[in-house]
């Protein structure tokens, strides 16, 4: 279910010079504010926690997500370049499979590595803050890579459609409406940020099993759609 030259060519599209530029930027822009306030501010865990639930959860990580998610596959579509890759010899999960886990792995580099180097400048890994919003950076990262990569095989405009989730229904939504809260991977991750962190530290509206079990089901869901969706797309010239 993964096939090195498929992975080889994604990075290769998704670490551009250009694309891997716009992936630096929040994490860069993470790090300055986690600086910035620790400089102002000095070690304090409430403002640690959150820094890195109001940004690096709640607007890196998803966006990163975005970018590395509806890039594995959705640029490749609409520009027609995948009739060449889905000429070769290798079968269209597999294709899926090894798109996801190659966007997974980029997600996680660019969110879950700098959530955990902020965290440890905002106040040291304090009541384990950093390793706990790492963890939901890492876990988000999945579910967030598989929901964006369905995306960019069943529409064109994948990445608009990802920024209102993102930025709209998790954000603004999550932030003013309950019930919103229950299907929002930020939600899920941070249930087990919060298992993880100080008493009181984090908190979560999806309890721990619900939210791991959604966790899965939406990767799993999302992914096995995609390799579905990328079954029926037909070179020109197929019966």
């Amino acid at each position: 279910m993964y096939d090195p030259t498929v992975a080889r060519l994604t990075y290769r599209a998704l670490l551009g010079r250009r694309r891997a530029a716009i992936l630096l930027v929040l994490p860069a822009l993470l790090l300055l504010i986690a600086a910035g306030v620790r400089a102002f501010n000095g070690a304090d865990d409430q403002m640690a926690a959150g820094v890195l639930g109001g940004f690096a959860i709640a607007t890196m990580v998803p966006l990163i997500g975005v970018i590395a998610g509806t890039g594995a596959i959705g640029s490749e579509i609409d520009d027609g370049s995948i009739v060449y890759l889905l000429a070769k010899p290798v079968k269209r999960p597999v294709i899926v499979v090894t798109k996801l886990v190659v966007a997974i792995a980029v997600t996680m580099v660019f969110s879950a590595v700098p959530t955990l180097v902020a965290g440890y400048i905002l106040n040291g890994n304090g009541q384990q803050i950093a390793v706990a919003y790492t963890v939901a950076a890492l876990v988000a990262s999945i579910a967030y890579a598989a929901l964006f990569l369905l995306l960019g095989t069943v529409s064109r405009h994948a990445v608009v459609i990802g920024l209102v989730y993102a930025l709209v229904w998790e954000t603004l939504f999550g932030s003013l409406v309950p019930g919103a809260r229950t299907l929002s991977v930020q939600q899920w991750s941070l249930a087990l940020a919060e298992r993880i962190g100080g008493e009181g530290m984090i908190t979560s509206d999806v309890g721990l099993p619900l939210a791991v079990a959604l966790l899965a089901g939406v990767t799993l869901l999302a992914t096995g759609y995609a390799g579905r969706k990328l079954r029926t797309l037909t070179l020109a010239g197929e019966e």
